[in-house]
């Protein structure tokens, strides 16, 4: 057993890592290993129901002129999970630590008490609406479909891959940009406001995804410090 953990160690091969499409993420950017970029919007949502038939009417036109308007592929994602009160309970915990009144410490904390319990046993579910954004540059869009299939299956990474992106992404970024800016207009003609997730945003978006249970526990600690990038091959 212990012999093969070192293995596990010492071959690069046996990252999680090496499964990913993901190669890096820095200046609010996903980089794919295979050169592509990928911007993520956050959407806010509307409660079509709420609205006159002229309005949803309006609404669902204005959409399908958006969709229409496009040039290139979009992917829409509705992501649910468990609502995060941890932020609010720590706050009504602060607040109880400076109650002097012995009274109100004790109903802060009962109160504190009952939601925490009502969130977990009612298993209330927030959703979060996100736009990815892509562009996609000619060499991987170049590839045969039993290559695309591969890299798919086996997307590997290697130092010139790396060094390749790194040249290419001032140049790519001004064409997702500009990807980005045709959606976040369009979503604003269907009264839709959006939000460019930054690094910070993207590396915790993405924790969540890939590790659902363990990031309900445990955070990411100063994600506003961190860039996934990697000076050698993953």
């Amino acid at each position: 057993m212990d012999s093969i953990h070192q293995s596990a160690h010492k071959d690069p091969q046996s990252s999680t890592q090496l499964y990913l499409r993901i190669g890096e993420i820095h200046d609010d950017t996903v980089v794919l290993k295979n050169g592509g970029m990928r911007a993520v919007l956050e959407v806010d949502s509307v409660n079509v129901s709420l609205k006159s038939k002229e309005e949803q009417n309006a609404l669902t036109f204005s959409y399908q002129g958006f969709l229409n308007s496009l040039d290139f592929p979009i992917q829409i994602v509705v992501r649910s999970k468990k609502l995060d009160i941890s932020s609010y309970l720590g706050n009504l915990k602060q607040a109880g630590k400076r109650q002097t009144n012995e009274l109100l410490k004790n109903q802060i904390a009962e109160y504190s008490e009952y939601i925490r319990r009502l969130v977990e046993f009612a298993d209330i579910m927030e959703k979060s609406f996100y736009v990815v954004v892509p562009y996609d540059p000619p060499r991987s869009k170049s590839l045969n479909s039993l290559q695309s299939f591969w890299n798919f299956v086996h997307p590997g990474d290697s130092n010139s891959a790396f060094n390749q992106r790194k040249k290419e992404f001032a140049k790519l970024n001004k064409k997702l940009e500009q990807n980005l800016e045709q959606v976040v207009g369009g979503l604003e003609n269907c009264g839709l406001k959006s939000k460019r997730l930054g690094t910070p945003e993207l590396i915790q978006l993405f924790y969540g995804i890939y590790n659902p249970l363990t990031a309900r526990n445990e955070k990411v600690e100063h994600p506003e410090e961190i860039d996934l990038i990697d000076s050698k091959a993953i």
